[in-house]
């Protein structure tokens, strides 16, 4: 399955270009280019609300085969403005494809382009950290336009992306995950059941519906609220328990959602993935900074300083914690085994804990599933 080339170009901020192939959507989009290590998962990815405001550069060569699907998105739509990768599947081969990755980023209005040397773009990326860039896929071209537009775009930090991405309205959730027994097909929980289970009241600063889901299969009724939403809104809710979700730009932003969860603390036990980690650090006394060139990829290896093991693990993120920061009642309970940051902390006395990356995932592909579980027992028993 083929589709029509079109002209493309990628011009960073640094006067670099990459021309190829474009697929998609036609257009201009300015963001953040960063590059994902992950050998699979293309599609959660794309339409992942962390992607917001950013590039997205796959480092494996050939992407498109598996096709995309309606179960596999993490959200309504893809957030990410672009793909660039190597080489663009001609054909799609399996059982569980809807339709192509070039027709979904058609549908999404995405740019996509192919045929970039995306081994010597990551290099540059490795070298010179993360950079703003604009994409271009159509005819008439004009690349000193978008070198000024790269230019012009600044950096990701002091953005705040989630009150773009969360939702408007709080709105309640009771699907499980879908498995090869039943087809993938949707699995719910009835309201019956939801009755008898404990409320987790789940701040959405960008959440996929992956953790959704293993927080229904832990066990939870779940309501999502909007990262605006303020202390007092939640506990009108008569939570047992907080989720502080995924989320894209810079955490160092989010001071209504500080706030919010500083009120909560103590209160009711809490649990955090990703910018949710970054949140309650902060809420503890901690302080983020900007990464080099970002944590994207499904291959990291993270020590979990409590029983000493390693977990293999899925990473999205360009903010971490500062180890320096860190006050004392804040441990650390996993660390990064690349460069050493921060990637787990617990306050046993406020009944909370995080991590900085992705256990639902499926890193391992089960290393990280436990954390779901320890939540539960920590709300319900």
């Amino acid at each position: 399955m083929s589709c029509e080339e079109k002209e493309a170009i990628l011009v960073l901020a640094d006067g670099k270009k990459f021309y190829g192939k474009g697929f998609g959507a036609e257009g201009i989009e300015v963001g953040e280019v960063v590059f994902n290590t992950s050998l699979y998962g293309y599609q959660e990815i794309l339409t992942d609300p962390s992607y917001a405001g950013q590039l997205l550069v796959f480092t494996t060569p050939h992407i498109g085969n598996v096709g995309c699907n309606y179960l596999d998105c993490e959200s309504d739509k893809i957030y990410a403005g672009g793909v660039i990768v190597r080489e663009l599947s001609p054909i799609v081969n399996n059982f569980r494809a809807e339709q192509t990755l070039d027709s979904f980023l058609k549908k999404h209005q995405r740019l996509g382009v192919s045929g970039i040397d995306t081994r010597e773009l990551v290099l540059h990326l490795r070298e010179k950290g993360s950079l703003m860039g604009a994409l271009a896929v159509g005819n008439n071209i004009n690349e000193d336009d978008l070198v000024d537009r790269a230019r012009l775009a600044g950096s990701m930090e002091g953005r705040d992306y989630v009150s773009l991405v969360t939702c408007k309205q709080p709105y309640r959730f009771n699907q499980l995950p879908p498995t090869l027994d039943n087809g993938f097909k949707e699995r719910t929980v009835s309201d019956a059941e939801l009755a008898t289970r404990p409320h987790c009241v789940v701040i959405d600063c960008g959440v996929k519906v992956a953790i959704l889901r293993l927080l229904v299969a832990s066990g939870f009724k779940i309501s999502v609220v909007p990262a605006t939403f303020r202390a007092e809104q939640i506990f009108s809710m008569k939570p047992d328990g907080i989720f502080l979700s995924n989320g894209p730009g810079d955490p160092a932003t989010l001071g209504y959602l500080i706030d919010t969860v500083r009120e909560l603390l103590v209160k009711l036990p809490i649990f955090g993935i990703c910018l949710g980690h970054q949140i309650l650090s902060q809420v503890m006394g901690a302080k983020t900074y900007k990464l080099k060139f970002g944590h994207h990829g499904g291959n990291h290896p993270v020590k979990n300083e409590k029983i000493g093991k390693v977990e293999i693990t899925v990473q999205n993120h360009g903010f971490a914690v500062d180890r320096s920061s860190l006050p004392k009642d804040l441990k650390i309970t996993h660390r990064n085994l690349y460069d050493q940051t921060i990637e787990g902390v617990d306050a046993p006395d406020c009944r909370a804990f995080a991590v900085q990356y992705h256990p639902e995932s499926s890193p391992g592909p089960r290393d990280s599933l436990y954390l779901f579980d320890a939540f539960y027992k920590m709300v319900a028993l």
